[in-house]
């Protein structure tokens, strides 16, 4: 299986943050981005279209919160009208990624650091989209070596 190639920004949507994640040109890895604090949808929507832009990214992935028993809910309704606006904003294609416990990774990972809750909130957002990158590279990488 061929995968396009270039950078691939990750987004974890929420009602009052997005945490973001970047991979690199090859993606191969992931790395997290300052949490966009979310306004309105029109700002929303420019902030996230310039920082493609300028990143030159090539995918958006945003996470799909599914139910533990798999079915789409309010939330994954939600996430794809958002993602099928942010598509037709930045002209970008757009994949959907089970983010089911990404969330909860995350906090697990920063409550075994030892941060304060106060830093834990800051930052779970930003690495839950880390988490979420993290996890649709690995699938691709699995992905493209099972094609000869």
């Amino acid at each position: 299986m061929q995968f396009p190639s270039g950078r691939i920004l990750a987004l974890d949507l929420g009602q009052r943050r997005i945490g973001l994640a970047i991979s690199d040109q090859l993606g191969i890895t992931a790395q997290g981005l300052e949490t966009l604090v979310r306004t309105n949808m029109r700002e929303d929507l420019h902030r996230l279209a310039s920082l493609a832009s300028e990143r030159e990214i090539t995918l958006l992935l945003m996470g799909y919160p599914l139910r533990l028993s798999g079915q789409p809910g309010k939330q994954a309704v939600k996430t794809k009208e958002f993602g099928a606006r942010l598509a037709t904003h930045t002209g970008l294609p757009i994949e959907y990624w089970d983010e089911r416990f990404t969330s909860v990774e995350a906090n697990r990972v920063l409550r075994e650091s030892g941060i304060s809750i106060e830093k834990r909130a800051r930052a779970v957002d930003r690495l839950s989209a880390v988490i979420l990158l993290e996890s649709y590279l690995d699938w691709r990488a699995l992905a493209g070596e099972e094609t000869p």
